[in-house]
């Protein structure tokens, strides 16, 4: 089975045209203001329209209220939205329904006890994404994107009924054995292809796709 990836953070044409070349499923674009990876709605639009149909256009938002939502989707008609906050079921389900696009909803992970939370999600997301929970203490911590993993083992054997994404500090060395333990049958990178926060490498990005074209 192929596993499919996505390199999120896009902001550059550069960077994009990378994750194609290298045969991402999904580029995500971040419209989370205090992020270094953060886009515009018209400056993704600009992007996302020099991709090719096939590719999965992911538009990531934190907290994101209707306003934000129906200003990001008005730049652009995105493939899919990523709800990367505290968004509870009921306000995925009411994404979903009031915008209609597939959702995806972030799990941040520190524990197993955050893995039961998921269970909550599974009747109104349409796809999970498992991602490192930012410790407390953590100076400027983001919702996603800090270069952090979390125990994989957590998620070794769990079957999960929706497709889901494993996220959270991956980068080209470490990735054969995230998923030698998880089996995700996708990945999420952001920090780990950059850098800089903020800056993509397009060559950071072509090594990370051929670790996982080569299993």
């Amino acid at each position: 089975m192929r596993i499919e990836a996505k390199i999120c953070g896009i902001r550059t044409v550069e960077a994009a045209r990378a994750a194609v070349a290298g045969g991402a499923a999904f580029v995500g674009f971040v419209f989370y203001p205090p992020s270094p990876r953060a886009a515009t709605p018209e400056g993704a639009a600009r992007i996302a329209a020099d991709l090719p149909p096939g590719l999965g256009k992911v538009a990531v938002t934190v907290d994101a209220d209707d306003e934000a939502l129906g200003a990001i989707l008005k730049a652009y008609d995105f493939d899919l939205l990523q709800l990367h906050g505290k968004e509870s079921p009921a306000r995925v389900a009411e994404v979903r329904r009031r915008f209609g696009r597939p959702v995806m909803k972030a799990i941040p992970v520190a524990g197993a006890e955050d893995l039961g939370r998921a269970g909550d999600y599974l009747p109104v997301a349409d796809r999970l994404l498992f991602d490192a929970k930012p410790p407390k203490d953590m100076e400027g911590a983001l919702p996603g994107g800090n270069a952090l993993s979390f125990d994989w083992t957590l998620l070794a054997g769990r079957d999960w009924p929706k497709p889901w994404f494993l996220s959270g500090g991956l980068d080209a060395g470490n990735l054969a054995e995230a998923l030698r333990v998880t089996r995700a049958p996708a990945v999420d990178v952001s920090s780990g292809v950059e850098d800089k926060p903020g800056r993509k490498s397009p060559e950071k990005i072509a090594a990370f796709l051929q670790a996982l074209a080569a299993g």
